[in-house]
């Protein structure tokens, strides 16, 4: 299911478009090997977002190739840190030298292994906390993530319309665990919460 108009999704995508080699060649490599990235409409948002809360301190879990750390790294200041997560060396690897040439290396730490876990091995509080891992998982994230966000900080979660199947009347499994997450985060009295219906939904909940 179409989340958005098309004449409208292609009308956001051309005025957000940045005329920057590094993205355009993070985007023509996520299309051209069907790796899915939040794209530059929802890359604005999180720098946004990012910047509205002058965020000093995030964790991406589930960070694939850096597409939208580079995002994050426009927002944050030079003595700021991102913790970016993974499972695959390749994507490491990738993401590291696109880093470099942002000149983002010194403020990013990639950790490999299980996104929750390499969160939990971390110490301290962060100012943003980005959610894009599978999600069956999302769930158990929730109750993980919150006690690690500041007060005033934002969980920012991708795939929250989960292609339009949450309006389904017969989920799958998959959708089932979406749906039970974006229940949590509007029912749950230590956060508010909206969902923003660009590219496959993306919640973002401020911790109060």
């Amino acid at each position: 299911m179409q989340i958005l108009n098309e004449e409208i999704e292609e009308y956001l995508s051309g005025i957000t478009e940045v005329d920057d080699p590094v993205y355009r060649e993070m985007e023509e490599y996520g299309k051209s090997n069907d790796f899915p990235i939040v794209g530059h409409v929802v890359g604005r948002l999180l720098m946004l977002l990012a910047q509205s809360i002058n965020a000093k301190r995030i964790v991406e879990l589930g960070s694939g190739f850096g597409y939208s750390a580079v995002w994050f790294l426009r927002a944050i200041p030079e003595d700021g840190e991102i913790f970016c997560t993974d499972r695959s060396p390749d994507n490491i690897a990738r993401a590291k030298a696109y880093f470099e040439r942002v000149n983002g290396g010194n403020r990013i730490r990639y950790l490999q292994g299980d996104a929750l876990e390499s969160m939990e091995k971390t110490e301290g509080f962060f100012d943003i906390v980005f959610l894009d891992i599978d999600k069956k998982e999302y769930p158990k994230a929730y109750d993980l993530i919150i006690p690690r966000l500041r007060t005033g900080g934002l969980l920012i979660t991708d795939n929250t319309l989960w292609q339009g199947k949450v309006a389904e009347p017969d989920p799958d499994e998959t959708t089932k665990a979406v749906k039970v997450f974006n229940e949590m985060i509007f029912g749950k009295k230590e956060v508010i919460s909206s969902i923003i219906p660009i590219r496959d939904g993306v919640s973002v909940s401020l911790k109060l």
